[in-house]
């Protein structure tokens, strides 16, 4: 329990500023013990080992079969990227040819998520409340640097800190002190952190770094993806040997984004986010987020539909439309980012810049129809 009432608040904070030798030989809080327990399943009826491995390959077919039904009913025509006689005149494959190689492909998944999660130490809980200390504990000490930071541009820390002492804001005296709280202590007179401490410590916790974690990863498969793709495309034997059966798919469609040779498969999307998930240190739940989040992405990118209210297709311009120009013969050799964001097609230049081809030549051949039948 915190002994502090109003009144020892503002006479201790009076003397915030004695000297800077009492600041920085200032006792920082304790940080507590904690006892580690196994972590326990997400759901009790899914183990978490089984939930990573089946969530993306259940979420790849229920969103692929949205897709589909839209597809087959010819629901939204007007945000179609091609037409449904585009479908089996132009693609390659059948669509049994590429259920086949996709399922396949999971197959590869599953055993290789398998094999990564059994090569991970067991996951334990019951260490939050001393991590999250530890992050105040650097905020604490992240203070002492308050009063050198204001005396660069003029101010004078100790003069603004009895200020806020006076006007009776101890906590912020307290902070452009540079973290002195010398009324801050439990009865037992040890030191406690500010509340605003510790929230910025859970927020850091428990938002900040897991949304890093997140988009370093994202940053890391999209790497992974962009030159591994491109190098794809450049090297003719690789082309023809792995690649050149994805592209088989010239008018993508949602359940055909993993349609590849199962060693590109394997190459380019299973081990890119098994790389991205091991370099974070991610959770096994944050990775269950992260694979099945990826597999979404990838199928909205070659659903075939441009839908304006569609909100994997707003966060980024990295959507179906995108990355359909690269499935052209005319957009080929272009827009090689994948899944998520496209800036090393914009530094790289690699990025299409045309009007779509197919749009003009349907266009031409409307005029062309229009002229015949005046």
């Amino acid at each position: 329990m915190v002994n502090a009432t109003s009144a020892s608040l503002s006479s201790s904070s009076s003397g915030i500023m004695a000297n800077n030798a009492t600041l920085f030989d200032t006792a920082l809080p304790p940080l507590p013990a904690y006892d580690l327990q196994p972590r326990p399943d997400l759901f009790s009826w899914c183990p978490d080992f089984w939930l990573s491995l089946v969530l993306p390959v259940v979420v790849y077919w229920a969103m692929s079969l949205f897709f589909h039904v839209i597809d087959t009913l010819d629901l939204f025509p007007q945000y179609r990227l091609h037409t449904p006689e585009e479908i089996t005149r132009r693609n390659h494959a059948s669509r049994y040819e590429v259920a086949r190689d996709v399922v396949i492909q999971q197959v590869i998944q599953v055993v290789t998520g398998a094999a990564l999660q059994l090569a991970d130490p067991p996951e334990y809980i019951g260490k939050a409340d001393y991590d999250v200390a530890v992050w105040a504990t650097r905020v604490r000490l992240a203070q002492r640097a308050v009063p050198g930071l204001l005396g660069l541009v003029g101010l004078n820390a100790t003069a603004i800190s009895k200020t806020m002492a006076a006007a009776h804001h101890p906590l912020l005296a307290g902070a452009l002190a540079g973290g002195y709280y010398p009324f801050l202590k439990t009865e037992a007179d040890v030191p406690v952190f500010a509340s605003w401490e510790l929230t910025v410590a859970n927020a850091i916790y428990h938002v900040l770094v897991p949304a890093l974690q997140f988009f370093v990863a994202v940053f890391i498969l999209d790497t992974w993806q962009y030159f591994l793709h491109r190098l794809m495309h450049m090297n003719r034997w690789l082309y023809t040997t792995f690649h050149s059966r994805h592209h088989r798919l010239y008018v993508p469609y949602a359940y055909g984004a993993l349609y590849n040779h199962p060693f590109e498969g394997f190459l380019l999307d299973t081990l890119g986010a098994g790389i991205a998930f091991k370099i974070t240190g991610m959770t096994a739940i944050q990775g269950t987020c992260f694979f099945t989040f990826s597999t979404m992405k990838t199928i909205d990118d070659h659903c075939g539909y441009a839908f304006p209210w569609d909100p994997l297709q707003l966060i980024t311009n990295n959507n179906a439309a995108y990355h359909d120009i690269h499935h052209q013969t005319w957009g080929i050799k272009t827009n090689f980012s994948q899944p998520f964001f496209t800036f090393w097609d914009g530094i790289l230049s690699t990025k299409y810049k045309g009007a779509r081809a197919d749009r003009l030549a349907d266009k031409k051949r409307t005029a062309e129809k229009t002229a015949v039948a005046k």
